[in-house]
């Protein structure tokens, strides 16, 4: 049986041929026209554009380093004791001190801010007993003795008296809030003198609370 030989050329050009056959890419076409966000991840769909506002936000407002989130809590310092300051001054119940908010210390502030105190002139009494006490003659430094004494007394009787006065008035108007320290509170407000108290008085005196 013979078997046929093929030219040398053929064989050649058919081996030439397969090595130059495009390879066939199977990967799934996607979409030209939709445009893909840069901070999107490989393989995931583009996300909307109200849902990459956000991100983007975050992402550029994230402190890197540990000095900018240093300096990002300093400003976030600062704004929130000048909120706290304003309120101080307002009287707004959002941005008070943990000490100063709610209803009871509400009440106890505009009780004692509608009453006459003796102890809220202490300090300027004081100040003129020091003067009287530091002068070197024996009458005034007595007389000053004696007017320390006689403060000191009516401060406590009428310190006693008004504790007594908003302890009652707490209990009936608040029987169910917690009232602990509130009285002491108030009692501390006294000692200063209306227009340095803080926070500002929201009732005149005289006025019910």
């Amino acid at each position: 049986m013979r078997v046929k030989r093929l030219p040398l050329g053929f064989v050649f050009r058919s081996r030439a041929k397969e090595e130059k056959a495009p390879v066939v890419d199977k990967t799934p076409v996607t979409d030209s026209k939709q445009p893909r966000d840069p901070q999107a991840p490989k393989g995931r769909p583009t996300p909307k554009r109200s849902e990459a506002r956000p991100q983007r936000r975050s992402v550029a407002h994230t402190p890197t380093t540990r000095k900018e989130a240093a300096k990002r809590q300093r400003e976030e310092r600062r704004t929130a004791l000048e909120r706290q300051r304003q309120a101080l001054a307002s009287g707004d119940e959002r941005y008070l001190p943990v000490r100063d908010k709610g209803p009871v210390r509400r009440f106890a502030r505009d009780f004692v801010d509608s009453r006459f105190n003796i102890a809220q002139w202490f300090l300027p009494m004081a100040v003129v007993i020091l003067v009287l006490s530091m002068i070197q003659v024996g009458s005034l430094q007595s007389i000053a003795l004696l007017l320390w004494l006689i403060v000191i007394v009516l401060i406590v009787l009428d310190s006693t008296v008004t504790g007594f006065r908003l302890k009652k008035r707490l209990n009936e108007r608040f029987p169910d809030e917690n009232k602990r320290g509130a009285v002491a509170y108030a009692l501390m407000r006294t000692l200063q003198m209306r227009r340095l108290r803080l926070p500002k008085p929201m009732v005149k005196p005289g006025e019910r609370p």
